[in-house]
């Protein structure tokens, strides 16, 4: 699979059948949807192409300055190809993507990815003030030579709720990775680099890996998660705390993984944490003693819940 920041870089060798989203998070909803042109693209013979979008139109068009993003455009592409995409596109958009044409915007998808397919969703419009909705592209589509299919609103639910990435940044910022991990099929996970804290942990027994993650992505609410780490091939164990560390008196939020049975020098690498499961809120402890004991206790819970998952 390719993962392209510019349609110029395309160079297909063969048509493509192109859907269009955002499709923040990939939950079962998207899910579904990328099945179809997946399963359609390989039907036709062509490539199933997804353009996507970065920033989110949200972003820019609200002024979202807050952790907003489930996925890195990098996180989002990867889980894409997993799912039999051919070709992905991160467009970039900007004031100056919201004001091009419907017209001058499809005259680009089937210039630079000899588009012979556009699926979207049936309540789809692209470009300035909206123009390109499904009956416009249908119009288009007979005169420049592709097809247009309107598909029906994916919603896929989970008991009473329907499944949304508005809905998961909710659940994530209660803490509740256990829907969230219903919804999205997977653990919800974000990547950082390694980099250096104060070491506290490290003089009272339990070393942690402080994690850069991308200022931007949400991370669940402050507590502690058995989580999974993953990095150069190896997983391991981990219990995580999200959080401004009460006990003594933080005030900036960090992410920091203790690996349990690893006492490694990991500085610079790239981790990736699953989110398995929330085992308690942000607590400020009376003194390290109590603190100790309740990491240790933590430790405990992580390692048998993970031990039961894997």
């Amino acid at each position: 699979m390719s993962h392209l920041y510019k349609l110029e870089d395309a160079a297909p060798t063969r048509p493509s059948l192109v859907t269009i989203g955002v499709f923040d998070g990939l939950h079962k909803g998207h899910q579904t949807l990328i099945a179809r042109v997946v399963a359609a693209a390989r039907a036709a013979h062509y490539d199933a192409t997804v353009l996507t979008f970065h920033p989110h139109p949200d972003v820019v068009l609200r002024g979202i300055t807050d952790r907003y993003y489930l996925t890195t455009p990098e996180q989002r592409a990867a889980l894409l190809q997993e799912m039999g995409v051919d070709r992905v596109v991160t467009y970039p958009f900007d004031d100056a993507a919201r004001q091009i044409s419907a017209t001058d915007f499809v005259d680009d998808l089937l210039e630079h990815l000899n588009m012979k397919a556009l699926w979207v969703g049936a309540d789809f419009a692209m470009g300035y003030k909206r123009q390109g909705n499904v009956a416009f592209l249908k119009a288009y589509g007979e005169e420049k030579g592709f097809t247009v299919e309107a598909i029906p609103l994916v919603a896929h639910t989970e008991g009473d709720e329907v499944v949304s990435s508005s809905r998961i940044r909710e659940l994530l910022a209660e803490g509740n990775v256990d829907t969230v991990h219903d919804w999205l099929g997977r653990a919800y996970a974000v990547q950082g680099k390694v980099v250096q804290g104060d070491q506290r942990g490290r003089t009272i027994g339990f070393p942690t890996a402080n994690l850069d993650v991308w200022s931007q992505q949400i991370v669940p609410a402050y507590g502690v998660y058995a989580c999974w780490a993953r990095f150069n091939g190896e997983t391991h164990m981990a219990v995580t705390n999200i959080g401004v560390r009460p006990t003594f008196n933080g005030e900036n939020a960090t992410v920091e993984a203790h690996l349990l049975g690893f006492d490694k020098d990991i500085y610079g690498v790239d981790v990736e944490l699953s989110f398995e499961k929330r085992l308690r809120g942000e607590m400020k402890f009376n003194g390290i003693d109590a603190l100790v004991a309740q990491i240790q206790q933590d430790a405990v819970s992580a390692r048998t819940y993970l031990q039961s998952v894997s």
